[in-house]
C-alpha cells in the first residue's frame, strides 16, 4: 500500500520558526517532525511513499530526496497553487491506483497504522478516519460515529454547546481511490469540511477507527514546545538519535562535555554539540545538532535548534530558539519567548516573556525587549536615535509602543508638570501624538495640545511659558513613510542625554508612574500661540531698515507649516512674496527641490529666493539669477553677512563643519566654537551666552533669540535683516565667498566592529595632531581627515578638507582604505597602509 505524506503546511501560527523553512520540517528531539511521520510509516511496513508540497518544496525534496537512506521510496507531487488537503492529494491521484493511506507531515504520532487499514478493509469502507479522544476538541473537527463505528456526522471545530463527541480527525485516513473523482481541479478542496461530508450525504460508507497511543497536532508554538516535551518523557515511541544514558538523557555523536552531571534529563544533546565546564542543562531541554553553550550558561524547558551559540553565563528558560542564532555572553531569554533563525542577541541584552523575534534581527547590546521585533532589522539598547524616536508606523511605532514611552517620559517628569505637544497633518501623526497625549496624560502630566504646528512654534511655547517639555510628531526626513517623535527640554533644546536615559530606564523596567482618576493630566488647547511666536520674531528684528528695502522674494512652501507662519512676520516687515505649495498637506517630498522657485525668482525679478523643507526647519537659497545656492555655502554666506553686519559673538557649528567658517571670521568680533556633530550638542551650544547664530552645512540655522534649533521661518527673517544692510546682490555675496574642498562618504561598518575600527585609526593616526570631540579627527599638512561612527546605522563616517579636491580625496582614500581593512578583518593591512602612507 502507498502512503500520502501531506507536507504543504505553512505554519502561520509557528511562527517565527516557520518564517524560512515548511511547517513539516521543524525539528522534534533532532530530527525534522515529518522524518518521524516517516519512520512511522516504515515501521508499519509503508514504504511507497508520495509527498505533497507547497510552501519552499525545495527544502523537503532536499533533505530527504528519493528516501534511500531512510529506508522509502519517496515521490513528490508539488501544488503550483492553493487546492486544500484533498485537492493536494488529488493532484496525485494518476499515483494512486489502489487503496491508500494519507497522513500529516506535520503531526506527532507513534499510532497502529496497520490497525486502521485492516479496519478499513474489514468494513468495506471507501473512506477510514483515524480518531482520537481529547479532553479539549473545540480547536479539532468532532466525527461523531454509531455503535459500528459508521460516520453520522462531521462538524468542524465547534463551540462548547456542540460537542456531541471527544472524539477528533486526526487527519490519517484510509482511502480508496475512486473517491478522489469526486475533487474538482479547479478550486481549493477540503477533506473534512468538504469531501467527507459530499461522501457521507451520498450514501458511501465512512466509517471512524479510534486509534491506540499519541498523537498530537504540531500547530502552535505551545503544542510544538509540548511535543518535544512528551517525547523526553516517552510518551511517545520515536526513534530518538543518541544513546540514551540515566533519567532520559539522551546524546549524539561526537558531543563534546567533560561531564554529565550538568545535564538534569529529561534531555536530548545532539550531533557535535559542545557543552563547555560550568555550563548547566536543565529538565526538559532540546539541543539540536550543533548547539554550542559556553561557559557558566544555564539553560532549561527549552528547544534549540541546529548551531545556535549561547554566550558565557547567559540564561534561557522556557524558550524556543531557532537555527544559526548568535546569543552573546550574560544575556537573560524568558518563558515563552520564540527566536526565529540567525538572529544576533548582543551581551547583557534581556528578552521578555512572551516576545517573538523574526529571523535575520540583530538586538543590541544591552537591550531590554518587551515586544515582538518583526519586522525591524535590529532592535537597539535606546529607544531613541540621532533625532528622535522613529520607525514605521504601526511596526516600530505602534499605539501601545507610544503609550509607554511617552508614560515612561511622563514618569521622568514631576507629576503635574506641563508639556507642549504638536503634531504634523498626516493621519498618521494625528494616531501616534494622541498616543503621546494618552501616556503623558495618565502619569498626572498636564498636556499643552498645538493639534497640526510647526516643532519651531512648540519650541517657542516652552521656552516662553516655561514648559517641562515639548513633543513634536512628524514625519522623518529620511523616509516620508516614517513617523518621528522629538522630544524638547526647556529652553526648547533637543532632549539632554540625562533625560534620555531616565526615560528609557523607565522604558525598559516598565516602571511607569499610573495617576489616580483624581490625579489624570488634563489636555488644553492654546489660543493665538502663533501670533505670539510670530510677534516675538519681529521684536527682535530691525524692522524699518527691511521694511526700506521692500523686498520681493519667492517662497516654496514645500507644503509645510510654515504657511500658517510666515505670513505673519513678511507682512509686517514689507516684504513681497509670491508662494508656492503652501497648502499643508502630507504627502508632501521631503527634498528641498528649487526648479519651480528659480522660475519664479527670474520671471518676476525676486531678489532672491527660498525653499523650505516639509518640517519648516531648513532652507535652500536662491539667487536672483535663479541658481541655488549649496547649503554649505549657504552656510558661510550667513556667517559672512555676520561679519559684514560687524556682530560680535560666537558663532557655534559642529566638528565635520568646513574650516573656511574661522578664517571667514578672522579680524572679527566673532569666534567659532565646534560641538560634536549630533543636532543636540548643537541647540545646546546655541543657548550659551553670547551665541549668535549655530549653524550646520545642510541648510539648518539655529538663531537663539528667538528658539534654540532649526526654524526656516527665524532663519529667512534673520537672512532678512542682514541683507538689507547689503547695496551687493545676493549673487555677488555668493561669488566673493571661498568654496570649500570638504567631502563626506559613508563607509559600510558592521556594529560588532565599530569599536575595534575607531581604536585603530586612532594607534594608526597617533603621529598626526588630533582632536577627539566627537570621532578622530587628525591635521597634518596636506588638510584634515575625520572618522565618525554612525550612532544609528551600520556605518563610519569619513569627512576630508584638504588644501585642493585632490587632497581631500587622497585624505578620504586613505582613511576608507584602512576602515575597509579593518572591516574584513585584516589588521595588519591596515597597519600596512598607515606605514606606506607614512
Amino acid at each position: 500500500m502507498k502512503a500520502v505524506v501531506m507536507a504543504g503546511g505553512e505554519g502561520t501560527r509557528l511562527r517565527p520558526l516557520t518564517s524560512n523553512q515548511p511547517k513539516p520540517m521543524v525539528p522534534i528531539v533532532g530530527k525534522p517532525c515529518m522524518e518521524h511521520a516517516l519512520d512511522l510509516l516504515r515501521k508499519n511496513g509503508l514504504t511507497e511513499v508520495v509527498v505533497t508540497l507547497a510552501f519552499m518544496p525545495q527544502a523537503i525534496r532536499t533533505y530527504f530526496g528519493d528516501g534511500e537512506s531512510l529506508g522509502l521510496e519517496m515521490d513528490y507531487s508539488v501544488e503550483e497553487q492553493p487546492l486544500g488537503t484533498a485537492g493536494s492529494v488529488a493532484l496525485a491521484k494518476e499515483r494512486l491506483t489502489e487503496t491508500f493511506l494519507v497522513i500529516s507531515g506535520d503531526a506527532l504520532c507513534d499510532v497502529d497504522l496497520n490497525g486502521l487499514i485492516e479496519a478499513h478493509r474489514r468494513n468495506g469502507a471507501a473512506v477510514t478516519i483515524g480518531l482520537k479522544s481529547v479532553e479539549n476538541p473545540l480547536e479539532f473537527g468532532i466525527v461523531v460515529v454509531d455503535d459500528d463505528g459508521r460516520v453520522e456526522r462531521f462538524l468542524e471545530k465547534p463551540s462548547w454547546g456542540q460537542v456531541f463527541s471527544d472524539t477528533i480527525n486526526t487527519g490519517i485516513y484510509v482511502l480508496e481511490p475512486e473517491v478522489l473523482r469526486h475533487v474538482p481541479n479547479d478550486r481549493p478542496y477540503d477533506f473534512s469540511k468538504e469531501l467527507f461530508p459530499h461522501l457521507l450525504e451520498m450514501g458511501r460508507p465512512i466509517y471512524g477507527h479510534v486509534l491506540d497511543g499519541y498523537w498530537q497536532d504540531v500547530g502552535t508554538l505551545e503544542q510544538y514546545r509540548q511535543a518535544n516535551f512528551d517525547a523526553l518523557d516517552g510518551a511517545v515511541q520515536l526513534e530518538i538519535p543518541g544513546l540514551r544514558l540515566r533519567g532520559n538523557v539522551w546524546v549524539s555523536e561526537d558531543v563534546d562535555i567533560d561531564q554529565l552531571e550538568p545535564i538534569v534529563g529529561p534531555a536530548f544533546v545532539g550531533v557535535n554539540s559542545r557543552v563547555a565546564d560550568g555550563a548547566s542543562i536543565g529538565a526538559y531541554t532540546v539541543l539540536t545538532r550543533g548547539v554550542i553553550l559556553r561557559e557558566g550558561a544555564r539553560i532549561s524547558r527549552t528547544v534549540v535548534d541546529a548551531g545556535t551559540y549561547l554566550g558565557r553565563s547567559s540564561v534561557v528558560e522556557g524558550a524556543i530558539v531557532g537555527r544559526s542564532c548568535d546569543i552573546r555572553d550574560h544575556v537573560r531569554i524568558h518563558e515563552g519567548v520564540a527566536i526565529g533563525d540567525e538572529v544576533t542577541i548582543g551581551p547583557e541584552a534581556s528578552i521578555y516573556p512572551g516576545v517573538r523575534i523574526y529571523p535575520f534581527k540583530e538586538i543590541e547590546t544591552g537591550a531590554q525587549i518587551h515586544e515582538s521585533i518583526v519586522w525591524e532589522k535590529r532592535a537597539t539598547k535606546s529607544v531613541f536615535g540621532r533625532d528622535g524616536a522613529t520607525g514605521f508606523v504601526n511596526v516600530d511605532l505602534t499605539p501601545e509602543t507610544t503609550v509607554r514611552l511617552s508614560a515612561a517620559l511622563g514618569t521622568a517628569l514631576r507629576r503635574g508638570s506641563r508639556v507642549v505637544a504638536s503634531r504634523g497633518s498626516a493621519d498618521a501623526c494625528r494616531l501616534i501624538q494622541r498616543a503621546v497625549i494618552a501616556g503623558l496624560t495618565s502619569t498626572g502630566v498636564h498636556v499643552a495640545d498645538l493639534r497640526i504646528s510647526p516643532a519651531a512654534v512648540t519650541r517657542h511655547v516652552l521656552k516662553t511659558q516655561g514648559l517641562a517639555a515639548g513633543v513634536h510628531v512628524g514625519r522623518s526626513s529620511v523616509d516620508p513613510e516614517m513617523i518621528e517623535v522629538r522630544v524638547f527640554e526647556w529652553p526648547g533644546t533637543q532632549m539632554s542625554d540625562g533625560l534620555r536615559k531616565e526615560v528609557e530606564k523607565h522604558f525598559g523596567r516598565q516602571e511607569l508612574r499610573r495617576a489616580t482618576f483624581a490625579d489624570v493630566g488634563e489636555t488644553t488647547y492654546p489660543a493665538r500661540v502663533r501670533e505670539s511666536y510670530a510677534q516675538d520674531i519681529l521684536d527682535v528684528l530691525h524692522l524699518d531698515r527691511i521694511r526700506e528695502r521692500r523686498f520681493r522674494i519667492a517662497v516654496d512652501y514645500g507644503h509645510s507649516a510654515a504657511s500658517f507662519t510666515l505670513p505673519l512676520v513678511l507682512g509686517p516687515l514689507g516684504v513681497e512674496a509670491i508662494g508656492t505649495r503652501g497648502t499643508y498637506v502630507e504627502d508632501a517630498p521631503a527634498e528641498l527641490e528649487p526648479l519651480d522657485t528659480r522660475r519664479i525668482v527670474t520671471g518676476v525679478g525676486a531678489d532672491f529666493g527660498v525653499v523650505l523643507d516639509r518640517a519648516a526647519e531648513r532652507l535652500l537659497l536662491v539667487d536672483e539669477l535663479g541658481a541655488p545656492i549649496p547649503p554649505d555655502l549657504g552656510m558661510l554666506l550667513v556667517v559672512r553677512l555676520l561679519v559684514l553686519a560687524e556682530q560680535a559673538g560666537e558663532i557655534a557649528v559642529p566638528v565635520t563643519a568646513t574650516d573656511l567658517v574661522d578664517e571667514l571670521v578672522e579680524g572679527s568680533g566673532l569666534t567659532v566654537v565646534r560641538t560634536p556633530a549630533s543636532l543636540s550638542d548643537l541647540t545646546r551650544a546655541a543657548t550659551r551666552d553670547g551665541v549668535v547664530l549655530a549653524a550646520a552645512p545642510t541648510g539648518g540655522f539655529v538663531f537663539p533669540d528667538i528658539v534654540p534649533g532649526y526654524d526656516a521661518v527665524t532663519a529667512l527673517c534673520k537672512l532678512l535683516e542682514l541683507l538689507a544692510g547689503q547695496d551687493e546682490p545676493l549673487s555677488a555675496l555668493v561669488a566673493s565667498l571661498p568654496r570649500p574642498t570638504l567631502i563626506h562618504r559613508s563607509l559600510p561598518c558592521p556594529w560588532a566592529r565599530k569599536g575595534l575600527v575607531m581604536r585603530l585609526l586612532n594607534e594608526n593616526l597617533a603621529s598626526r595632531r588630533l582632536d577627539l570631540l566627537d570621532g578622530v579627527k587628525a591635521y597634518d599638512d596636506r588638510g584634515w581627515v575625520q572618522a565618525l561612527p554612525d550612532p544609528d546605522e551600520p556605518f563610519v563616517h569619513v569627512y576630508a578638507e584638504g588644501e585642493t579636491p585632490e587632497l581631500s580625496e587622497e585624505l578620504a582614500d586613505e582613511v576608507g582604505a584602512w576602515v575597509a581593512a579593518i572591516v574584513e578583518g585584516d589588521e595588519l593591512a591596515a597597519r600596512t597602509v598607515e606605514q606606506a602612507s607614512s
